[in-house]
């Protein structure tokens, strides 16, 4: 698993501020948080198995299973970075994001619904609780 490049404090100010107000933060604060999620499901997930992809900001590979190691990966996940970051901050649950057509997922390891969310808040376990998307 590689290193950490950016700080618990500048990924999760980023984080919560898109969670504050996703239409007001600039790209640099989108791409930092992001990233920081990337990292972070890499962290929690370390492997090689799925490769998560939220172009233009970042990719990572999580899960542990089968390495790739050439072409394109058998296991991908790929999203915008708004459903990215909705995803793991607990505001749309995985099921909403594909059904929407908003996620697409390939491979038999491309289900991540149950590393998600990353950071669910108090805000976004309530809204989630409301819309009865909240996972007991």
């Amino acid at each position: 698993m590689a290193g950490r490049k950016i700080s618990d404090d500048a990924g999760l100010a980023a984080i919560r501020s898109w969670e504050r107000d996703p239409e007001a933060i600039d790209r640099k604060t989108r791409a930092t948080a992001v990233r920081y999620a990337l990292e972070e499901l890499a962290h929690r997930a370390p492997g090689n198995s799925v490769e998560v992809r939220v172009p233009p900001f970042g990719v990572t590979q999580a899960i542990e299973g089968p390495r790739h190691t050439r072409g394109t990966p058998a296991n991908v996940v790929e999203t915008s970075a708004e459903t990215w970051l909705g995803l793991v901050t607990g505001r749309l649950s995985w099921e909403e994001a594909r059904t929407g057509g908003s996620v697409d997922a390939s491979g038999n390891r491309s289900d991540i619904s149950a590393l998600l969310p990353l950071f669910a808040t108090r805000v976004s376990m309530k809204r989630s609780a409301e819309k009865g998307t909240l996972k007991k």
